[in-house]
């Protein structure tokens, strides 16, 4: 296909940076914003307002729940409906493309297993480079787009999701169990992720909260959040400890991450020392690994379950109940149909061993990188439901030569945590240190006008945050860097800080060039911007002094209209991604038929064209699902002639020679 032609040339979608008209150049301050009163004035009224309520949210691989903390200053999980604290992370959609989330999406898993969605949190932030090798754990679709580096999307029937889509539908579930619980709206909370989350899988975690209807104060890492819980760093002094601190690990295994996390608690002040961990190990695996046990023992063609997704299912449900089952008991004997389900508890953990020996490597790794011996561990917190197999408890208790805390429930504790920052947020803990944090969004415009955002708001100052981006047209030698600050998805909706020249950068083809922009907020709110291309080292960089700032009112407008607008404007960036990668497609197609005309017969190139006019017709129009459903028949009939260039460059750079 024509994408995977520029591919070579780590060609992308996704980041590309526009050329803006004007050239007008601000500066700006980003004054400290006192997050949350304990009570806020109502402006209309001039009323007292009882103090809003914020949850912590534990958006999960397998389940997810939310909490928050009671009248008596208690963290407490949610049980609302009847259904218990956790909920499934499962999507179904039905033949009217509603949505059924949660508990009764479940039962649609062997069903309708194409309509029904689970384990998005392994898709968040990543292209399909990133889960191919995972394709056929999933049994619904995920779009191979021919691009590296685009993010993943999935379709169900003939409508198009990103996983930030299907992440806003589980949370926009919790809140309204939240709110039907608590009996009043719920339009904030803290979201935890694994503290590796990239800056793309956190943005995409803040998006997914927005587009649910919440404002997203903080994205907090899993670890702390486990820390939090267990009372850890609540007291300014850990008499015994002295002023040195506790110094923790947390051991967090989940459905289908891990992360080890080493923490410094020194009055009240958390410091993540060092991190490891894998993004797609997890209880999945040790499921997985049951059910190919199965298919050895049952003499099972592997390839006819691939193309049974029922049966795939049937067997993945069945694996997981035989792992929860033999915690506590030694056989696991049932059957589906004709296949014989049977495994027992010592081969269950040989299976496994290997999966438990990664994240054992793992924790050395973390204390390697911490400077640190096992000796210099306090504490170990354990945190995930797939903690609760013996063989990891055993092999994690011996790595450490000492026995772990398991005392909260594992499910739960993120989630408790998570309510407990919520709280300091809210000013109404004092017992931790809260430090001064971005008041607004900070990021640059990209291609369509869209806002990109490299330090989301509520970062700790000062901070340090960068990404990389490429050109989207061939021999570019400037590039123009705007900067912007907001929370709405279009700059026009933001405040425009500065822009800049990126000059001298060596003419290249589109895709090609590796642009670094970082973003550096130092203690007195001076936001330093650098930009430098990679391969040719070419620099530039610029302060935003502090001439005027913004006014809290002015904040609290701005952070009120990205709530209110949230939803438009999400469904405004899709449109805008959509079109933007309709043009990319039709440029690369019309580029790879003039250089590689000979390889392509009459009726391949008559039909290639008939495609890229079909998509030109709809390029610009607003229905995101018939843009992408154009951009893949072009895809899918232009796939094999990048394979049949790639094999003619390969036979040419190997002939007459012999092997």
């Amino acid at each position: 296909m024509c994408k995977h032609i520029i591919s070579y040339n780590n060609s992308t979608n996704i980041h590309k940076l526009q050329l803006p008209n004007t050239a007008l150049y601000k500066t700006a301050t980003f004054a400290t914003l006192k997050i949350m009163a304990k009570i806020s004035i109502n402006l209309a009224t001039g009323s007292i307002q009882k103090p809003e309520i914020i949850v912590g949210i534990d958006l999960g691989t397998t389940n997810s729940l939310v909490a928050f903390i009671n009248p008596e200053g208690n963290a407490q999980v949610i049980n609302d409906l009847g259904k218990g604290v956790l909920m499934p992370s499962i999507i179904h959609f039905t033949a009217n493309n509603d949505t059924v989330v949660g508990n009764d999406a479940k039962e649609f898993l062997i069903s309708e297993p194409q309509n029904t969605i689970f384990s998005v949190k392994r898709l968040l932030g990543r292209s399909y480079k990133d889960i191919v090798a995972h394709k056929d754990f999933f049994s619904y679709q995920i779009i191979d787009d021919g691009n590296d580096e685009s993010l993943v999307k999935i379709k169900v029937g003939e409508t198009f999701y990103s996983p930030i889509d299907l992440s806003a539908m589980i949370l926009a579930e919790l809140k309204h169990r939240a709110e039907h619980a608590l009996k009043t709206p719920v339009k904030k909370a803290v979201i935890t992720v694994p503290a590796y989350f990239n800056d793309s899988q956190r943005q995409a975690t803040r998006d997914a909260g927005k587009l649910a209807g919440l404002d997203v104060l903080r994205i907090v890492n899993e670890p702390t959040a486990a820390a939090l819980a267990y009372g850890l760093g609540l007291k300014p002094d850990d008499l015994s400890h002295g002023d040195e601190g506790k110094t923790i690990a947390v051991y967090d295994l989940g459905g289908g991450t891990f992360d080890v996390s080493i923490l410094k608690i020194n009055n009240g002040i958390f410091e993540v020392l060092a991190t490891n961990g894998d993004t797609f190990l997890g209880g999945d695996d040790f499921d997985r690994a049951i059910i190919d046990y199965w298919i050895t023992e049952n003499k099972l063609d592997k390839q006819l379950l691939i193309n049974n997704k029922e049966l795939t299912q049937t067997l993945r449900l069945k694996a997981e109940e035989a792992k929860v089952a033999l915690s506590t008991q030694n056989l696991f004997n049932q059957k589906v149909g004709d296949i014989f389900c049977t495994i027992d508890k010592q081969t269950f953990e040989n299976l496994i061993s290997p999966k438990v020996a990664q994240t054992i490597l793992a924790c050395q790794n973390a204390l390697t990188d911490a400077g640190l011996a096992v000796a210099d561990i306090n504490e170990i917190i354990m945190v995930g439901g797939s903690t609760r197999t013996p063989l990891v408890k055993q092999k994690v208790a011996s790595f450490f030569g000492k026995p772990v805390n398991d005392s909260i429930n594992p499910d739960e504790v993120v989630a408790l945590g998570a309510a407990i920052q919520a709280d300091v947020l809210s000013g109404n803990r004092k017992d931790i240190l809260l430090l001064d944090v971005t008041p607004l969004s900070l990021g640059i415009e990209t291609m369509g006008g869209l806002m990109d955002v490299i330090i989301p708001r509520n970062n700790k100052v000062p901070t340090k945050a960068g990404r990389q981006y490429t050109t989207s047209v061939d021999g570019q030698v400037n590039l123009k860097i705007a900067v912007y600050q907001g929370e709405r998805d279009l700059v026009k909706e933001n405040r425009k800080l500065a822009e800049f020249d990126l000059k001298g950068i060596p003419a290249m083809p589109a895709g090609f060039p590796k642009i670094d922009i970082n973003f550096l907020l130092n203690a007195d709110g001076i936001l330093t911007v650098q930009a430098i291309e990679l391969r040719s080292g070419v620099k530039q960089q610029v302060d935003v002094k502090p001439v005027y700032g913004l006014q809290d009112e002015e904040v609290e407008r701005m952070l009120l209209d990205s709530v209110t607008h949230a939803k438009a404007d999400v469904e405004q960036r899709m449109v805008i991604e959509a079109q933007t990668e309709a043009q990319q497609m039709i440029y690369t197609c019309e580029r790879f038929i003039q250089k590689h005309q000979t390889l392509l017969s009459q009726a391949e190139t008559a039909q290639t064209q008939i495609y890229i006019s079909d998509l030109k017709l709809i390029a610009n129009t607003t229905d995101k699902n018939d843009i992408l459903n154009k951009i893949e028949i072009l895809n899918d009939y232009t796939r094999p002639f990048a394979e049949r260039v790639m094999d003619t460059a390969i036979a040419t750079a190997m002939k007459g020679k012999s092997i």
